[in-house]
């Protein structure tokens, strides 16, 4: 059965795009069949994956929500989702961004995306959605179609600020659209385990959400290879496989499947 996760946080930084990435990445390794969906209209998903000219595609994600919107047939899978190595995408543009604002003012504007992962969702084990750094309607949409939600944290700054009222927001989502979310997880991304801002960041966090919310017990480490591996439009597992980044997130990613639900 297919677990649909939004990696998800209104801040910006916190390393949703490395982790949707990465974590897909890896999840292939371990043989399940995934799907990256860039759901920012800033498309850096996209673009770290090497496709740097999506307004020159036929069809990205946008344009899907686009067709939802206006009730047309979407195209064939083969058309919108782009197949790489070890595992698929859908692409993202600024066509996105104008879909965010037509969604406001159409029925059941919360369940557009959910509508269009339906089609696809017999296809995989794990589709990742990677969100834009808000908390609008694209995030909404994410949420509500969405099983689960990994929430990354920079361990750099002050990580409990913006947390709390994302959770908040997850838990209206939760109780008046999609009563089945479950927060998989709070990741630290960035984290450097010899700094003490690294340390009081966990503690803070622990303290405050370790005992009803479930905080990875696989950190994320800071590394310029991971900036070098986007640039080369791969994940860094592919980059430098030994890079204790790459180690991270496959450690993650078993720590996913061990987890289910």
């Amino acid at each position: 059965m297919c677990e649909v996760i939004a990696i998800a946080n209104q801040k910006g930084g916190a390393g949703k795009t490395t982790t949707t990435k990465n974590l897909g990445r890896a999840l292939g390794a371990l043989g399940k069949k995934v799907l990256e969906i860039d759901f920012d209209p800033q498309n850096s998903l996209s673009t770290s994956l090497g496709y740097d000219s999506t307004e020159e595609e036929p069809f990205t994600i946008g344009d899907l929500v686009d067709r939802t919107i206006e009730m047309k047939p979407l195209p064939r899978k083969e058309e919108y989702i782009k197949h790489l190595e070890h595992v698929d995408v859908i692409l993202s543009n600024i066509i996105l961004s104008a879909s965010d604002m037509k969604l406001v003012g159409i029925m059941e504007r919360e369940y557009i995306l959910k509508s269009i992962i339906e089609v696809v969702k017999p296809d995989y084990d794990y589709i990742l959605i990677d969100c834009n750094p808000s908390l609008g309607m694209l995030v909404v949409n994410a949420l509500a179609a969405c099983d689960t939600v990994i929430i990354p944290v920079d361990s750099n700054y002050l990580a409990s600020k913006g947390l709390e009222l994302f959770l908040k927001t997850v838990f209206k989502i939760r109780k008046r659209i999609n009563t089945k979310i479950v927060i998989k997880g709070i990741l630290l991304t960035k984290f450097i385990g010899t700094t003490n801002l690294s340390k009081e960041s966990l503690s803070d966090i622990n303290e405050a959400y370790g005992s009803g919310i479930n905080i990875f017990e696989t950190k994320i480490p800071n590394s310029v290879k991971v900036g070098e591996s986007d640039k080369e439009g791969i994940s860094i597992i592919d980059f430098k496989p030994n890079n204790n980044v790459s180690v991270a997130y496959m450690k993650l990613a078993r720590e996913v499947v061990e987890n289910g639900r």
